[in-house]
């Protein structure tokens, strides 16, 4: 077993469990049973800064903050599954991820939004010990993170969606059996292949729908809210 660096406090709701980061923000029984929309972080909920570990580079996307409101007036529980390279890289640490998170969801806050669960893998085929891992289950395109919310918060994973803006998040969604991803040209979503890749992953029982921004899933959330 090894031992993981901590940060110097956890905020509410938060621990690492075998060096993943899980914070539930919400009572389990308000998720319980919920479909629920899982977002990628940067490039989706805030705009991409590579490594992003400074407060002051906290910025939401445009529409960000009225899909979370809406995805909280019917009751979807909106969840952040990120994959944290830069922690893996040693670039920074769970302290400076820590501050950003709550320099983000404060900022939802002060907006009328409420985030209800974080999850953040921050290991990386690439990483310094102990983040070193070849393929770890957390880290999307596996599904872990999204496993470990559906235990964790107990929602609905079966009619759930993914929003990202690289085909990794696509396929962490599709390897969690949700219902589908929706593919947006934030972020990283305008790299070469991105989008032509989401596309592919499109299947008999997981739908891959397109959008330029988060604020394209107006048009999922009635999905989710059936």
């Amino acid at each position: 077993m090894k031992n993981f660096p901590q940060p110097k406090t956890f905020p509410p709701g938060a621990k690492l469990i075998d060096g993943v980061w899980a914070q539930v923000i919400s009572p389990k029984e308000t998720t319980s049973n919920r479909p629920a929309l899982f977002l990628d972080r940067d490039g989706v909920v805030c705009v991409e800064k590579n490594y992003m570990q400074r407060v002051e580079d906290v910025v939401l996307t445009p529409g960000a903050i009225d899909i979370i409101k809406l995805a909280n007036k019917k009751n979807i529980p909106a969840i952040l599954v990120t994959n944290q390279a830069g922690i893996g890289y040693g670039y920074y640490g769970w302290d400076e991820f820590a501050n950003v998170q709550a320099r983000l969801l404060d900022d939802i806050s002060s907006l009328g939004g409420a985030i209800d669960g974080v999850f953040a893998c921050p290991f990386h085929e690439k990483g310094v010990p102990p983040w070193d891992h070849p393929s770890h289950p957390a880290r999307k395109p596996n599904p872990g993170m999204i496993l470990m919310a559906a235990e964790l918060m107990g929602v609905d994973l079966n009619p759930s969606w993914i929003i990202g803006d690289r085909t990794s998040d696509i396929l962490a969604g599709k390897n969690a059996g949700l219902a589908g991803g929706m593919h947006v040209l934030t972020g990283h979503g305008t790299n070469a292949g991105e989008r032509e890749n989401a596309l592919s992953q499109a299947s008999g029982d997981f739908a891959v729908k397109v959008g330029d921004d988060i604020s394209f899933a107006d048009k999922l959330l009635p999905l989710l809210a059936q």
